[in-house]
């Protein structure tokens, strides 16, 4: 860096530095060795003459003989170019001049009303709602400043959300008895309401198979209960308490299914798909505790106190009858799956394992299990019958228990791995990431993650570098290229810059927006399971 101020065009001073001390803020200066000094810019408004160029450069003399030697060194003239910096705004630890807010927002928490908003500017931008391209925001200044105004201070306005609140705590509170009020309403004048949606899943699909199942299983639970008073046989008592076991999971799991179907509230973005697993899960663990525990207890106390069985005729044509009402039902389960696993594209066994409908899956291990305890107990019991030997009979509900303990240990490991949310199958996600990389805006992704949600719902979320050449040739296709080129024409000053910098730079980032709603659109109508899509930008 050399350093020159002249002023009539010779060389005065020469000076080599490794830093240059000229700070000029709104234009650019090219100064040379031949004196001459060269505007890029526009021109300084401190009015600096060559003198005060000449301090800010620094001093320093040397002889004129060694100025005369070091000029006749510089043939080719040296310039030193200055760059304008646009000074940095300083926005603080919290910002939110430039927020947009929605009218619900503006209404609730600053206690408005619609008639208000009227009078505000609106906005319209991007709805994040797939059903709606464009809904109206407010500036939050401008909603801020109209609260104001209406409730005349900041402590009036935080006395109003004080009562607002409070008024809201009052009503949750009394919410239990208006429920209560309203169901003495329909029962006194009749509900009118068409019948809903969570009772319509009961003739149809995984809803009717364990209504059946229910159905079936309580008129066994009372036979066999029947032929156990009679007989006095311990497989007899395990196959009831077996089929009574069977009805209280499967009430269960109609509990499950029709809080599946409640719609997702705030409290729940997500709904309630799960809850079919939660009753699974509870389903498994009755089955170990009610059915497997009492089936070895009584087995148990069988071996320790042995008895006489009277006549098992009963007991036989009353197994008989289990088998095919439960055979019946386990029919209806497996042709269910069937039809679901066809439709999902995977195969019998993979549908029961990775548990994609968790209560037909309860229903066809639990009479899997019937039909297979069922066949035990009468061998075991015509063992008894044959041989006289009362143990047989005993290690039957042993084994029935142990069949029981089986299933349960089976129900309870699948839907632990759902509840936790597992990952999809790796094929699944490699045609995911594939569909996300094959699109010209994406450059990469990272950091790739596809959980199974439950119910044939899987949320997927990935890091994504967008190729931002890409998303500017995507505005600049949808603008006027002449009028484009017009304006950056019109540029001359460092303000102009600014201003077209801004507006430009807001739209493309706009169209980046766009871009990630096209992906997740895309990803949802491409793959139907896909129901929430993350698409975070790197």
């Amino acid at each position: 860096g050399w350093q020159a101020s002249t002023k009539s065009g010779s060389l005065s001073y020469i000076l080599p530095c490794n830093r240059l001390p000229v700070q000029l803020m709104s234009q650019v200066r090219v100064y040379t060795s031949n004196g001459q000094k060269k505007n890029l810019g526009s021109e300084d408004t401190n009015g600096s003459n060559p003198e005060e160029t000449q301090r800010k450069v620094g001093t320093g003399r040397q002889d004129t003989s060694n100025a005369g030697q070091k000029q006749s060194f510089l043939k080719e003239p040296i310039q030193v170019k200055v760059k304008a910096v646009l000074k940095k705004r300083e926005y603080g630890p919290k910002y939110t001049q430039n927020n947009f807010i929605t009218g619900v927002r503006a209404i609730n928490e600053f206690c408005l009303k619609s008639s208000d908003l009227d009078q505000l500017r609106k906005i319209k931008r991007r709805s994040p709602h797939d059903d709606t391209e464009t809904f109206t925001v407010y500036l939050r200044s401008d909603v801020e400043a109209k609260s104001l105004e209406v409730w005349g201070s900041p402590e009036a306005l935080a006395r109003e959300r004080k009562r607002r609140k409070e008024a809201e705590i009052k009503y949750r509170e009394n919410l239990f008895r208006n429920q209560r009020l309203l169901r003495e309403y329909k029962e006194f004048f009749g509900n009118t309401k068409p019948r809903s949606s969570a009772a319509a899943m009961f003739f149809k699909g995984p809803g009717k198979v364990v209504m059946v199942a229910i159905c079936i299983n309580g008129l066994n639970f009372f036979f066999k209960l029947l032929a156990w008073v009679y007989t006095g046989s311990a497989s007899m008592f395990s196959e009831a308490i077996h089929s009574l076991a069977d009805t209280c999971n499967q009430a269960l799991l109609a509990l499950g299914i029709s809080q599946s179907a409640r719609t997702p509230d705030p409290s729940h973005p997500y709904g309630f798909t799960n809850m079919r697993y939660i009753a699974s899960l509870i389903s498994g663990v009755g089955i170990f505790m009610m059915g497997a525990g009492l089936s070895w207890y009584h087995g148990i106390m069988g071996l320790l106190h042995p008895h006489p069985i009277e006549s098992l005729l009963w007991a036989y044509c009353i197994l008989a009858g289990s088998l095919v009402s439960e055979g019946a039902t386990l029919l209806v389960a497996i042709n269910e799956i069937r039809r679901s696993a066809r439709a999902k594209g995977l195969s019998f066994y993979q549908y029961v394992v990775q548990s994609r409908d968790p209560s037909t899956n309860v229903v066809l291990l639990e009479d899997a299990a019937a039909v297979l305890s069922v066949a035990v107990a009468a061998t075991c019991m015509g063992l008894t019958s044959l041989t006289g030997n009362p143990y047989y009979d005993s290690v039957g509900s042993l084994g029935v228990g142990t069949l029981l303990g089986t299933v349960s240990a089976f129900l309870i490991y699948t839907n632990t791995e759902a509840l936790l949310g597992r990952s999809i199958q790796p094929e699944q996600l490699q045609r995911l990431t594939e569909l996300l990389e094959s699109d010209p805006v994406v450059r990469a992704i990272h950091d790739v993650k596809a959980t199974d949600m439950g119910m044939s719902k899987v949320r997927f979320k990935a890091e994504v570098d967008f190729d931002g050449r890409v998303v500017t040739r995507s505005y600049l296709e949808k603008q006027d290229i002449d009028q484009l080129l017009q304006e950056i024409q019109q540029v001359k000053t460092l303000e102009e810059l600014e201003t077209f910098m801004l507006k430009h730079g807001e739209n493309i980032i706009d169209t980046l927006g766009a871009e990630v709603d096209r992906l997740e659109k895309d990803l949802k109508q491409r793959n139907p399971d896909v129901r929430h899509v993350d698409l975070e930008i790197l």
